[in-house]
This record gives structure tokens, sequence and C-alpha cells, in this order.
């Protein structure tokens, strides 16, 4: 069975809240609204919101917003966070240079 299969029974109608302009994900600039708006259109698990919106793809790979992504989600989905399941960690990759890799030096 599909992890999200579970999740929405009925359509998540949108409406708008007062705080829905908040920055949830500092390093994609990513809004509380955004975030919401992405489960109304059907994104229903935090791999499907990472994957739309790129919410915690950023340089701090999720550790500042991952939580408060999951409760939104969660809050959304009339589910408790913990029926979430967790996206996976990746750390940062950063271009090497094939000296590096290869053990060489400038000499």
């Amino acid at each position: 069975m599909k992890e999200h299969e579970n999740l929405r029974v009925k359509p998540i109608q949108w409406h708008s809240e007062p705080d829905d302009d908040l920055i949830i994900c500092r390093c994609e600039e990513i809004t509380k609204g955004e975030i919401r708006k992405a489960v109304c259109d059907g994104m229903v698990t935090i791999k499907e919101i990472r994957r739309y919106l790129r919410t915690g793809m950023g340089l701090c790979q999720g550790q500042t917003c991952g939580k408060l992504v999951k409760g939104i989600v969660a809050k959304e989905l009339g589910v408790k966070p913990d029926d979430l399941e967790p996206a996976t960690g990746r750390a940062p990759v950063r271009p090497v240079e094939m000296q590096v890799l290869g053990k060489e030096s400038e000499e």
C-alpha cells in the first residue's frame, strides 16, 4: 500500500489564512501558504512536498524547516505529524576539484 493512500479521504478546500505569507523554508523562501496550497493540489506526503516546492532541499537540508513543514502538512490533512513518513535526509553536495579526488597536487 502506498504511504499516502490513507492520508486523505476528501478533497481539501483552499482558504487563505492571515499567516500564509510567513516564510517556513528560509533556504528556498517557501511560505506557509505555498505549502498549504501544495497539499490542496494533491501533494500529501513530505517527499511530494519536497519535490514539488523544494522545501528542505537548501543549504540546511531541512534541519531548520523540516518539523514546521511536517506540522503544516499534518494539520492540513487532519492527521498527527507522526503519521507522516519523514523525508530522506542527504548531505549537501558541493563541487570538488578532480585533483582532490585523485589526491594529486599542483606541483
